[in-house]
């Protein structure tokens, strides 16, 4: 006769060890998926902000081009309708206005807001500065001027004695845009009176 030999068990502790290690893994894996979609979806409503920040670009070159500061003078003083100082803003350590940064300071310098609360929740705040230490007319020791561009002559050598063409003063546009889920993104740009 044989001796039954008695199951001791080994295998079946084995592999819930294997088991338990599998399953940690996997809810590692899902937490890491889950991160990364949120992620992604954050860098999606960011570009979408950048995108929509857009629109205060048109609105501040239709100011210059037909609107409140289009005629000659107009940018001489503060124009809070227009959202425009004709003084350099205060700023952070990043640049960014601090009138952009506290509803109170920017209620103080502006009044337009693009808001697109009712249908994506986005609201547009924006800035427009002339870059000059003082309001009034400007001058080449109290504002910024944009280089002359370069001169592109024809091959006349009667040209070559013509003048550089003058230099343009410098406008700053700084736009704040809050979006879903807390996003907030900046834009900045410079330019100089359409002509």
């Amino acid at each position: 006769m044989r001796k039954q030999r008695r199951e001791r068990g080994v295998v079946l502790l084995i592999c819930l060890i294997v088991l338990v290690i599998l399953l940690a893994g996997g809810v590692a894996v899902m937490r890491s998926m889950n991160t990364t979609l949120s992620s992604a979806g954050n860098l999606a409503f960011k570009r979408d902000l950048v995108n929509q920040g857009e629109q205060a670009a048109v609105k501040a070159l239709a100011l210059f081009n037909t609107g409140a500061l289009s005629a000659v003078g107009a940018d001489y003083n503060d124009v809070k309708a227009s959202n425009y100082s004709a003084v350099r803003l205060d700023t952070n350590d990043r640049g960014i206005p601090l009138a952009l940064l506290k509803d109170d300071l920017y209620t103080a310098k502006a009044t337009d807001i693009i808001d697109r609360t009712t249908t994506d929740a986005v609201k547009i705040r924006y800035l427009i500065d002339r870059l000059c230490n003082t309001s009034g007319a400007s001058s080449k020791s109290t504002c910024v001027y944009a280089p002359a561009t370069t001169d592109v002559r024809g091959g006349s050598v009667q040209e070559s004695g013509r003048p550089p063409p003058p230099k343009a003063l410098v406008y700053r546009l700084s736009v704040r845009v809050d979006g879903p889920r807390d996003t907030q993104v900046f834009l900045q740009s410079s330019f100089t009176k359409p002509e």
